[in-house]
């Protein structure tokens, strides 16, 4: 634990708030630059955040015009760092993602033009519009931080970090993301609409100009650097540790489930907590961390079984009877 001279004081308007490190006033920075473009969706941009410190990827769904894309490009503009997007469609290649080699002439040789894949924030936009075979282009990098192209790898950006956005299943022209790589998103959770209020000022605030293009960054990537490290720190106990394990495992004998969450979803959700709890200026991970993010670490992992689909059931169900079935450690 840091002693009281490291701890950093933010005043605001009406009170001040004591952060017991310099990396949560930070993040917290961070936050509220955000939300001057992304209005009424504290939550949403703190899951963000979670994900992104956690060194995870984020998958959103949602109807067209709900923010998403908003969302990505105001995190790439609060902190500087280097951002592509990729409009995926159905006649979208995996070499439209990567890169391919071209034959220089002078030379003699092909040389490697890479893909908008090499960049520190990338927007997948749409990703379950194009074919899995396209989408599968992302596995390794999200998995593995590398991408093997015509024999070489390549390794990705420290920073890299995946915002895939998709609209529901049942929109025409879409393609349900394989069980693979829905593993790979640290998270999935949806922005929702906003409030009758909120929206009128989004209305205001778009009159003229889009809020994003007065968007400055608030953070430099040594910041980033810094915080990401500092989670990797915050205390996380056995006994909690073991209340993951238990959550996770008991997603394999659900009835109703087909297929459980992976040992992945488990570090996922550790290292999720172990962020978020850096967000909220804890020093440690506490249960009720691992309970919040316990629908968007793993629902959208998991699959049904026919039956319970057709009955109704769905994964977030089964994640919130699980969380009242398993005990809680004292």
């Amino acid at each position: 634990m840091r002693e009281n001279t490291s701890q950093l004081v933010i005043v605001t308007s009406d009170q001040t708030d004591i952060y017991p490190r310099r990396e949560t006033a930070l993040v917290k920075q961070l936050n509220d630059n955000i939300s001057t473009v992304i209005r009424s969706n504290n939550r949403s941009i703190t899951w963000l955040l979670t994900s992104f410190f956690a060194g995870g990827h984020v998958l959103l769904e949602d109807v067209p015009g709900t923010g998403k894309t908003t969302l990505a490009k105001s995190l790439a503009n609060s902190i500087s760092a280097d951002f592509k997007r990729i409009q995926f469609t159905p006649d979208l290649l995996p070499s439209d993602i990567l890169g391919v080699s071209i034959y220089d002439q002078q030379r003699q040789e092909f040389q490697f033009k890479s893909g908008p894949i090499f960049t520190q924030i990338l927007l997948a936009d749409e990703i379950n519009r194009a074919s899995p075979r396209t989408q599968s282009a992302l596995l390794e990098a999200m998995a593995e931080d590398q991408v093997s192209v015509e024999g070489s790898r390549l390794k990705m950006d420290e920073l890299f970090f995946v915002i895939a956005t998709q609209n529901p299943v049942e929109f025409h022209g879409t393609y349900p993301l394989p069980e693979a790589q829905m593993d790979r998103f640290a998270m999935s959770f949806k922005l929702g609409y906003v409030s009758r209020d909120d929206e009128i000022q989004i209305l205001d605030s778009q009159r003229y100009t889009h809020p994003l293009e007065a968007l400055k960054a608030c953070t430099t990537l040594d910041d980033i650097r810094e915080i990401r490290a500092a989670v990797r720190n915050v205390d996380i106990t056995d006994e909690l540790k073991g209340y993951i394990i238990d959550l996770i495992a008991a997603t394999r004998s659900h009835p109703g489930v087909q297929l459980g969450a992976s040992p992945r979803a488990g570090i996922n959700l550790m290292k999720c907590a172990q962020a978020l709890a850096l967000i909220q200026g804890q020093e440690f991970v506490t249960p009720n961390l691992i309970q919040e993010l316990a629908v968007p670490t793993m629902a959208h992992r998991l699959v049904m079984a026919n039956d319970s689909q057709y009955a109704g059931s769905v994964a977030t169900n089964c994640i919130q009877e699980i969380l009242q079935d398993v005990p809680v450690p004292a």
